[in-house]
């Protein structure tokens, strides 16, 4: 039985890919690299800023992303939290485990303070017990490091976290933290990517993973028979 689901934010938990596309082509645009189409930002949302400018740039260069990393915070800091859309079922979802008695925690790469931001946007502060963001972490998903810092705050074995996410980035993070993971396909990573990880549930939303704990007992997806669970 789950005692503490912990989630990522980005396409997780809602979307915030407009401010990011715009941050990202801002930095971009004050390095001279040409602005990149949605499409290619998509695929990066998730990673540390870092290797997005890597993704993005195919550069290396420490000083560049040190710089890049900047110019998208500046941006960031104007556009990201009015942008960002809360999914659907958030609300009743975090309302629902609370009054279960389920912990709830975020664990992303986005900056704490601008998931601070965005929870007093949507009025779901007091529904998040702890939050670890890219500044509370020396080494960003997938290092397990996030992870396990919101596991050992909540002071229940990592048999009772499961950790939701929508990217192999998620994935690759509980499966580094020895957590359970239940993936959601409300990203850009497709079903096909993510059964390629272990994992407790492939669902559709987040809907899906509550009917998961709710229903208080794992259930594990066999590739040959139920290549994704419609929890």
């Amino acid at each position: 039985m789950y005692k503490a689901l912990v989630f990522d934010f980005d396409f997780t938990l809602g979307d915030s890919a407009a401010g990011i596309a715009a941050s990202i082509n801002y930095a971009l645009g004050r390095l001279g690299y040409p602005e990149k189409e949605m499409e290619a930002i998509k695929k990066t949302i998730g990673l540390s800023l870092k290797n997005t400018f890597t993704a993005l740039t195919q550069n290396e260069d420490e000083r560049e992303a040190h710089l890049f990393a900047g110019y998208f915070r500046e941006k960031a800091d104007e556009v990201m939290t009015a942008g960002t859309k809360l999914y659907q079922p958030v609300k009743k979802v975090f309302a629902d485990l609370r009054e279960q008695g389920c912990k709830v925690g975020i664990v992303t790469t986005k900056y704490h303070y601008r998931i601070d931001q965005i929870l007093d946007k949507f009025g779901i502060s007091s529904a998040v017990d702890i939050i670890v963001g890219a500044e509370d972490v020396k080494i960003e998903k997938p290092d397990p490091e996030g992870l396990l810092i919101a596991a050992g705050y909540f002071g229940v074995g990592k048999e009772h976290v499961l950790y939701v996410g929508d990217s192999t980035v998620d994935a690759k993070t509980a499966e580094n933290a020895k957590i359970d993971f239940a993936a959601v396909l409300t990203g850009a990573t497709t079903a096909a990517e993510l059964e390629q990880f272990s994992h407790v549930c492939i669902a559709e939303d987040l809907y899906g993973v509550y009917q998961l704990y709710s229903q208080r007992q794992r259930l594990f997806c066999r590739p040959c028979q139920f290549p994704v669970c419609r929890a």
